[in-house]
């Protein structure tokens, strides 16, 4: 399977889904900021591993207690996925914290303070 085939397209959406149900509606951790989404997934071509890009909104420490409350819950977040989706191999997860949406916004605003 190539890494942007079809069928692995079709993966990191149905992953992507999944896991951000999961993390909006199944992990109680008080860690985890409510204002955390999955921006993206990239799940490896042998099913093995994933990448997931996670966006939180808040300050700096709610976004590092986001994400060591996800890693000390990615057990349990990879055996719900696995519950929730039919895989050969239910991938290890890596959480990543992503900030291009929060760069996008701060763009935004100096080019409209520019344009004032």
């Amino acid at each position: 399977m190539r890494k942007n085939s079809i069928k692995n397209t079709r993966i990191n959406g149905e992953v992507l889904k999944e896991l951000s149900n999961i993390i909006r509606n199944e992990i109680k951790d008080p860690r985890i900021h409510p204002m955390t989404s999955v921006v993206s997934v990239e799940v490896a071509p042998d099913l093995k591993s994933a990448k997931a890009y996670i966006s939180v909104l808040g300050d700096e420490e709610a976004k590092s207690n986001t994400i060591k409350g996800l890693k000390s819950a990615a057990g349990v977040i990879r055996s719900k996925l696995a519950r929730s989706i039919n895989l050969r191999n239910t991938p290890e997860i890596t959480f990543i914290l992503d900030q291009s949406i929060e760069y996008g916004v701060n763009m935004a605003k100096l080019i409209d303070d520019v344009n004032k």
